[in-house]
């Protein structure tokens, strides 16, 4: 089931939101200075192509310098994402079938508004079960 889930989710809006997240990667690292925003993207732009199975959990070594950068990547791409998400979880949510991807983009939404400080595991990892983002 995990697998059909990630199929239809790459089609109908992975692809699009990894392109996304690859483009304010570009910039970022073009800035040079926010090279580290451009990492946290480049790694959300992996993980949006196959999110099923997977989870993202809080690193327990993030600190202060992980919430000023999250304040930081919301200003510059994180609202621009979140709203993406939001976008396409409701137009998923129409259907039937989209329910379970539309939902999937509502998680995706809040990881997008502060990625920084977390780590994507796999949903089997001890980690999961401590209140992560699962998919």
């Amino acid at each position: 089931m995990r697998t059909l889930l990630n199929v239809i989710w790459l089609v109908l809006s992975g692809f699009w939101l990894a392109l996304g997240y690859a483009a304010a990667g570009i910039v970022m690292f073009l800035l040079i200075i926010t090279i580290p925003f451009g990492i946290a993207a480049f790694r959300l732009s992996a993980y949006v192509l196959w999110p099923f199975g997977r989870t993202v959990v809080r690193r327990p070594d993030a600190g202060g310098a992980s919430t000023i950068g999250n304040v930081l990547w919301f200003i510059l791409v994180g609202l621009w994402m979140a709203i993406a998400h939001l976008v396409l979880g409701v137009v998923l949510c129409l259907t039937v079938i989209g329910i379970p991807l539309g939902l999937g983009n509502f998680k995706l939404a809040a990881v997008a508004v502060a990625p920084l400080g977390k780590e994507i595991v796999p949903s089997s990892d001890p980690r999961a079960a401590l209140g992560a983002v699962s998919f």
